[in-house]
């Protein structure tokens, strides 16, 4: 099944947490340090799930699709 791997779950989790802890410190008044870190962690949700897919936690391709 396409993407259901652990490298793929790991990033789309990561990504939520960092969208929800940066929207979480822009409520009530901004707090940028916390901000700054949701950001960091979404941002490193994709090189992590390409590590991890690299490292073999990833679903390989199908043949006709090189």
């Amino acid at each position: 099944m396409h993407g259901s791997s652990p490298a793929a779950w790991t990033a789309v989790i990561m990504a939520l947490v960092g969208i929800t802890i940066g929207g979480v410190a822009l409520i009530p008044d901004p707090h940028w340090i916390l901000f700054t870190i949701g950001t960091v962690v979404a941002l490193l949700a994709g090189p992590v799930g390409l590590i991890m897919s690299a490292a073999g936690m990833g679903v390989d391709r199908a043949p006709e699709h090189g």
